[in-house]
């Protein structure tokens, strides 16, 4: 994977991993301890070993070996520290070294079930089941697997006998576990059995439990007027029903956490304040880490450059040593372009965008294509793309993903081009303030975004309502 699609988040790792494979390649923090001892095992191997010769075959010819040039790395101009390394904004709070990170300690869902069924008198054979059925569970919290099958999943790979009666009995008995609604096979059983939970003297939960039961494919298509009629609900009756089905998690196991959720917290590659009025940009300080060249390898180059006696055995060390420079001076170099690239990609889009960093206003973004910032950088379109895709901003209005500032135009009226996400948020305002009693249709908002000047056709709203994860006007209805 190139390091510019590599996440913050995970660089640190990636150097890690260089770091341990190439000792030529260090922190600059680091004392000089180190550097004497590699000095010193490097002069003591080369004095053993040196009547050692035939003890194994050389990579190059002896003509590589009589022609070694070290002259570059013997300069002292191999020192000089990168101009990235001294930009105050790369270097975290001193203090910080001092801090101790928290370490995240998570309880999988799975484990939180398979503790409560240590509360079950069960005997080996049946816990052995039971924890086979929890295994099945989906981490929304839905038992999917039918039962017949884990009878046979049982048999074969754990060679144990049962049958469907005795897995339905163990499903019973995890289903009056922690979280309300665990091991349900569908929507339907998930909801009823929270229902079953909450004060059965209710009437509200009653009639809840009622229309779940006999009407639910009414319920979830909000044909409220069918069940008021069949019920004979009044309208307060019906809602107090309603108000109890959709305080219901349709989802369990969604509440637990789960160990790879750790991956999903943000880490901001950059931060972009406003300082009275003027966009102040910084880079994530650890995209900009202190590497530097061992001083210890490159004191042993110089010993070999002012020693007379060259023979093979040094010969192959120095090489080595080459080698492994070179390759240090690629990681660096690599570090920096990574650097410089995220910098200049950000900036324009910070730049061309100035509006929304200033305001939070998305109804000010500017239409932006990858090949506008593209052409403002001199990078390739693949390389800004990479970037927009597995980049994030923190500004005083929210963390963003790049991508989020990218959107096609859509023209007005007055032959304006605008911003695609401009009109989606004035779609979204459109309908988060329309009555939920009569929630507006496509073709009324279509109308409504035209009234305000935008040349937009229903089966554009319709898509955008979509790409906004909205419902249609009759899944908004409430009552």
């Amino acid at each position: 994977m190139k390091l510019l699609q590599v996440p913050t988040v995970n660089l640190e790792e990636r150097i890690k991993e260089e770091l341990e494979e190439n000792p030529a390649l260090e922190y600059g923090e680091d004392t000089h301890e180190d550097e004497f001892k590699e000095q010193e095992d490097f002069d003591a191997k080369t004095d053993s070993e040196g009547d050692e010769e035939d003890d194994f075959e050389p990579d190059g010819s002896e003509s590589e070996y009589d022609n070694i040039d070290i002259s570059e790395y013997v300069s002292d101009g191999d020192d000089d520290v990168a101009d990235y390394k001294l930009r105050d904004d790369n270097y975290p709070d001193p203090d910080e070294s001092n801090k101790t990170i928290p370490i995240r300690v998570e309880t999988s869902f799975h484990e939180h079930l398979l503790s409560q069924l240590g509360m079950l008198e069960l005997d080996d054979h049946q816990n052995a089941i039971a924890e086979h059925i929890i295994g099945s569970i989906d981490d929304d919290g839905y038992l999917r697997r039918e039962v017949s099958a884990m009878v046979d999943d049982l048999s074969f790979s754990q060679n144990i006998d049962t049958t469907e009666e005795e897995i339905r009995e163990l499903i019973k008995k995890i289903q009056e576990f922690d979280p309300a609604g665990v091991c349900a096979t569908d929507l339907k059983e998930c909801l009823l059995l929270q229902l079953k939970r909450k004060p059965q003297d209710d009437e509200g939960v009653n009639t809840a439990y009622q229309i779940l039961e006999n009407y639910f494919d009414e319920f979830t298509k909000k044909h409220y007027e069918k069940i008021q009629k069949a019920l004979s609900l009044s309208d307060e009756g019906l809602k107090a029903s309603i108000n109890q089905i959709i305080k219901l998690n349709p989802k369990p196991g969604g509440n637990y956490a789960t160990l790879n959720k750790a991956e999903s917290y943000v880490l901001p590659d950059f931060f972009i304040m406003n300082n009275a009025g003027k966009l102040e940009l910084t880079l994530n300080s650890r995209n900009a880490p202190d590497l530097r060249i061992s001083g210890g390898y490159k004191d042993m180059l110089r010993e070999y450059d002012r020693g007379d006696k060259k023979d093979k055995r040094q010969k192959e060390a120095v090489l080595f040593i080459k080698q492994k420079i070179d390759a240090a001076k690629w990681f660096i170099d690599a570090i920096k372009q990574r650097q410089h690239t995220l910098l200049s990609t950000m900036e324009s889009i910070m730049d061309y965008q100035r509006e929304f960093f200033l305001t939070g206003d998305e109804t000010t973004m500017k239409p932006m294509i990858l090949k506008d910032i593209a052409d403002r950088t001199q990078l390739d379109i693949s390389t800004v793309s990479r970037v927009a895709n597995s980049k994030y901003v923190q500004t005083e209005f929210g963390t963003f993903k790049l991508k989020f500032f990218f959107s096609e135009s859509l023209s007005t009226d007055s032959g304006e081009e605008v911003s695609t996400r401009e009109v989606k948020k004035i779609l979204s305002d459109l309908i988060e303030a329309e009555n939920k009693r009569k929630p507006l249709s496509d073709e009324n908002l279509t109308k409504m975004l035209q009234d305000k000047g935008y040349n937009i056709a229903r089966r554009t709203v319709a898509k955008y309502r979509e790409q906004l994860n909205i419902p249609v006007a009759r899944l908004r209805k409430e009552l």
